[in-house]
């Protein structure tokens, strides 16, 4: 999807995502001290808007301006605006103006030299010392989970993102890179039940 696409499913005024932070990035910078954040391809802003609540100065950086514009009003009702920041830019290709702390990449999925692209500006934004957390719908989801995309050539296992990022540096110091599951409620001719997506979690540190 372009982002005409996305600024129309953003379109309404009902958040298309959870207002919630991901979960999993919450455990991963639990141990974290605030400091800069860049959450990458943010969409509307939840988890930028979440880290901005425990003290960090957080950037989104999204293509979608309509995206960006909820993460903004969801950062005011938040009582965070003077900590947030918002730029409209292509993950892909956006230049980092400075180097954050810590780095957030959640559920950004597309064709493996897009995907490339955007790990390459999700490195090149670490500062040293930083941590960078990746997180998406594992390549298995599609057979053996629930729920996100259905087009195979989008979606990445762990060892693909690890793969991206120490071809974007070498160095990085591999912390977690597994599958993950999530648990999903979904609606069935016999009421409500639970089940399990999967998702790729990788966190990565800059010396």
């Amino acid at each position: 999807m372009d982002a005409a696409a996305w600024n129309d499913r953003y379109a309404a005024a009902k958040f298309v995502w959870s207002t919630e932070p991901n979960q999993f990035l919450a455990a991963e910078v639990a141990d974290l001290p605030p400091g800069r954040a860049l959450d990458l391809a943010c969409g509307e802003g939840r988890n930028a808007v979440w880290l901005a609540t425990l003290g960090w100065d957080a950037t989104g950086v999204d293509f979608s301006d309509a995206g960006l514009g909820k993460a903004a009003k969801l950062a005011e009702a938040n009582e965070v605006t003077a900590k947030t920041r918002w730029v409209c830019a292509d993950a892909t290709s956006w230049v980092p103006d400075e180097q954050f702390d810590l780095v957030a990449v959640a559920y950004l999925h597309l064709p493996e030299p897009l995907r490339r692209a955007a790990m390459s500006v999700a490195v090149a934004a670490l500062a040293p010392g930083g941590t960078l957390v990746v997180i998406g719908h594992d390549a298995t989801n599609i057979t053996e989970g629930v729920g996100g995309p259905p087009d195979p050539a989008v979606l990445y296992g762990p060892d693909d993102i690890v793969g991206d990022l120490h071809s974007a540096d070498p160095a990085l110091v591999v912390e977690r890179a597994e599958r993950v599951l999530r648990a999903v409620r979904v609606e069935t001719d016999g009421g409500a039940e639970e089940r399990h997506a999967i998702d790729c979690l990788v966190r990565v540190r800059r010396p």
